[in-house]
């Protein structure tokens, strides 16, 4: 390789390293300006979060009964399994909380993505990092939560370092993936504004097919075979029961590497509709 290519690949790395700077530093910023804003609604986020635990703790009081009623469990899930699955439910709950495929309307509408597009960057960043530092906030808040929660409902956890490591990545790819697909549902309004029959029926499969109404294990085989093929339970299931269990080293690694799918897939999937949006988006307000 001549001296010429050489310095021109070296120059090619020192700006590919140069973005990879730029991002973390945004990132960075925008994940801590999240965080300044919402620790100055503390109060706000505790009542918020609080109103996300009735969910939850309905259905853990609602499968408690029917474990005690059964005889101790319901498919090996005690009373104090389904405790444990259901206020670690409460944080994956938060931790999915994304930008809304119905504020589409209201970014094309009030022109915020207009000015969103004549930035340098793609706008999700800029959703991925604000939405990452409120995570923090909601972290650091829900530990007291869970603290009641646990001694109230007395929960059975008792998880292997592996589960905690692979929980600890895996609520942060649930995060990614939604964001993702949350994205690229928001994004058909970029074709019609009569999206909130297509919002719904989403949000119905993924809370039916996602464990969120109760354990993937158990819903019938086919329904847990469908669960397989679709991203839902890589969101909520498969979070959960990392932690809380029953669940084996192989099966972690298999979760994983489906959230690390359904990443990919939705990156390109964003990329894809987004290209083609903004040209429909931009020939109508030419």
């Amino acid at each position: 390789m001549s001296d010429l290519a050489v310095a021109g690949e070296v120059d090619r790395l020192g700006e590919r390293e140069g973005r990879v700077r730029s991002m973390v530093r945004l990132y960075a910023t925008l994940a801590r300006v999240s965080m300044m804003e919402q620790f100055q609604y503390r109060a706000a986020n505790y009542f918020y979060m609080v109103g996300m635990v009735i969910e939850p703790v309905i259905y853990l009081v609602v499968w408690s009964t029917i474990a005690r009623q059964q005889g101790g469990s319901v498919d090996g899930y005690t009373a104090g399994t389904f405790a444990a699955y259901y206020i670690v439910w409460t944080l994956v709950r938060n931790m999915n909380i994304v930008f809304t495929p119905f504020g589409w309307e209201e970014r094309i509408r009030e022109g915020q993505l207009s000015a969103q597009l004549v930035r340098p960057i793609h706008p999700i960043h800029y959703d991925l990092g604000s939405f990452a530092g409120w995570k923090v906030v909601v972290i650091l808040l829900w530990i007291p939560i869970a603290a009641v929660l646990t001694l109230v409902f007395e929960p059975e956890l008792d998880p292997t370092v592996a589960q905690i490591a692979t929980f600890a990545v895996a609520i942060w790819g649930a995060y990614l993936i939604r964001s993702l697909l949350l994205w690229m549902l928001g994004m058909i309004t970029f074709w019609t504004t009569r999206v909130t029959a297509i919002f719904e029926v989403y949000f119905a499969l993924e809370l039916l097919l996602s464990g969120r109404l109760l354990p993937i294990g158990l819903m019938p085989g086919w329904v847990q075979d469908l669960a397989n093929y679709l991203p839902f339970e890589s969101t909520f299931g498969f979070p959960i029961t990392s932690l809380v269990g029953p669940i084996t080293n192989r099966e972690l690694v298999e979760g994983l590497l489906r959230q690390a799918a359904w990443i990919a897939i939705g990156a390109i999937g964003v990329n894809l509709m987004w290209r083609r949006g903004v040209k429909a988006y931009t020939a109508v307000n030419g």
